[in-house]
Formats: structure tokens, sequence, C-alpha cells
């Protein structure tokens, strides 16, 4: 991703980790809540009416609110915490390491818009195999059909792998690939093409704002291209295996084919407001903490 000299892979690891340790502190804080929201309403299935059914982003903080309490807006925080250093520190890393592969493979000596995408959308396939037991296990604990299921996240795990078996951790793992495949191909692609239409920074600080806007717009690009994925995602894990039985959401596309036929298209960005809140500024914070943190890295390697 920088056009500075590159450092060794641990570096990239080491930043990326970093970053999201910096930027999950403020998804605690503000953000999670969102992420709690966008999974309620992905989740419902039809128009939603009546008591129990969520009309829009602040419909169903309120009834969470009012029926749930406050508290219910933060469960399932423990395993983002968890995930969120190795998702991050795999994205980056991954995407510098990717990056290398192709332009050798294409014999190119920097990277271009294409090279970007290409190199973040493998990234974010790499990526996908770290997260995907954390956001099964968050969406089913975020889930209000299961807020009497489980009593906590090793409990989750514990009931799911007895229950289920063990490969039931890695349940939604093609839809996975395919929403981190389209946000990072939107994102770092976003980030490559904004930095080169921004005015080149000569300060710190312009750099740290070139970064800040390019890594918000790469985050809600992505977050407009992966969205429908994210939505059938959501459906396939928190779908329980039953022996015998095909789950109606299964597989990616069909699935989101299947929403697009019973539930119409906007169905497709269900949940879409509170993600691209969360994910917009989140992707420019992200790229802000892991750019400082790389020059810091090249400072003491220097």
């Amino acid at each position: 991703m920088s056009q500075e000299k590159p450092l060794p892979f641990i570096y990239q690891f080491a930043a990326g980790a970093i970053a999201g340790v910096s930027e999950n502190f403020v998804k605690i804080l503000v953000m999670y809540p969102l992420d709690v929201v966008k999974t309620r309403v992905q989740l419902q299935t039809g128009k939603g009416s009546g008591a129990e059914s969520y009309n829009g982003m602040l419909d169903c903080f309120r009834k969470i609110i009012k029926n749930e309490g406050f508290s219910r807006l933060y469960r399932g925080i423990s395993a983002p915490i968890l995930m969120e250093a190795p998702k991050r520190a795999t994205k980056f890393a991954a995407n510098d390491e990717w990056g290398k592969v192709y332009r050798k493979m294409f014999g190119m000596n920097t990277m271009n818009q294409s090279l970007s995408v290409l190199t973040g959308a493998t990234a974010g396939a790499t990526e996908s195999f770290v997260v995907v037991p954390f956001e099964l296990v968050k969406i089913r604990l975020q889930d209000k059909a299961s807020a009497g299921k489980y009593n906590g996240m090793v409990d989750c795990v514990v009931k799911t792998v007895k229950n289920e078996g063990i490969l039931t951790m890695y349940q939604g793992l093609e839809s996975t690939l395919w929403r981190h495949i389209l946000w990072n191909a939107g994102y770092f692609g976003c980030i490559f093409q904004v930095r080169q239409l921004l005015p080149k920074a000569s300060t710190k600080q312009g750099q740290m704002t070139n970064d800040l806007i390019s890594g918000s717009i790469g985050g809600t690009v992505g977050t407009i291209l992966n969205t429908p994925m994210d939505v059938v995602k959501s459906r396939i894990q928190n779908t329980q295996k039953v022996p015998g039985q095909v789950p109606k959401y299964n597989w990616a596309w069909p699935s989101v084919i299947t929403v697009f036929r019973e539930e119409g298209a906007g169905a497709l960005y269900k949940g879409f407001l509170p993600k691209v809140l969360r994910l917009g500024p989140g992707g420019g914070i992200l790229l802000v903490v892991f750019t400082t943190v790389m020059d810091t890295f090249r400072k003491w390697q220097s």
C-alpha cells in the first residue's frame, strides 16, 4: 500500500494489528451498537411489522433499548474484540505481500489501479479464513432469538461444536470470502485512486488528512459493494444445522437470488446505514493509524 520502501512482513503484520486495536477501541465505545443493529435488521425477513420487527436503524435502536435493555447493544462484543487484531494484521500484511507477488508476476515496479484492486481482493480472501469463526459466534450472540441459548462467547462455541460439529465454525466461509473480497477490492482500490487525485501532502498533518479522506471513501465504496454478501452471510451463519435438511440460506449467490426474489432488491441492502456509518469512518481511522505506525517502524529501522 505504501509507496515508501517496503518493510519485512512482521512489520506489516504488527502495524495492521496495532491499527486494528486502535480502530476497535472506537468501535467499542461508539460503533459496536451499529453492528448489532445491522445484524438484527439483516436477519429480519420480509417487510417487518409489529412489535418484534424493525422498520429501520432508529426503530431497531429504540426497540432493543426499550424491550431488552441498553446492555443488549453490546452483546457478543467479546468475539470482535479478540478478532480485530489478527483480522486487521492479516488484512494489511496480506495486502502488502500479495502486492509483491503480483508486481513480480506481471513485471511491474509500482502499483497501479488494477493491481490495487486485485491485491485488495486477494488480501480479503486471505483475511476471511481468520474471521469466519469469530463472525459466526458474534452473529449468533447478536440475534435476539439466540439470547436464551448461549451464556457468552465460550458457551456459544462449545454448544455449536457439540450440537452441530466443529466444521460449523466455518459455516458461511464462502459468503465471507465474497464479502471480504468485494470490500477489500473497493477499499484498497479506492485508496490508491483517491490518493492520486488528492493534492500531494507536504506535511505530516496533510498526509494524515489525505489518508483519512481516502480511507473513508474506500470504506464507504467497499460497503456499497459488499452489503448484499453481508446480508446473506449473516443469515447463513445464523442458520443452525438440522440433520437431513438443506438450509434455506446455504451458498452465497443462490441466497442473494432467494432474498431478491422473496423480498426485493432493497432487502439486499438491509442494515446498510449502520454498516456504512461504522465502516466508512472506520476505514479512514484504520488507514491513518496503519500509515503512522509504518512510518514509525521505518524511523526505527533507519
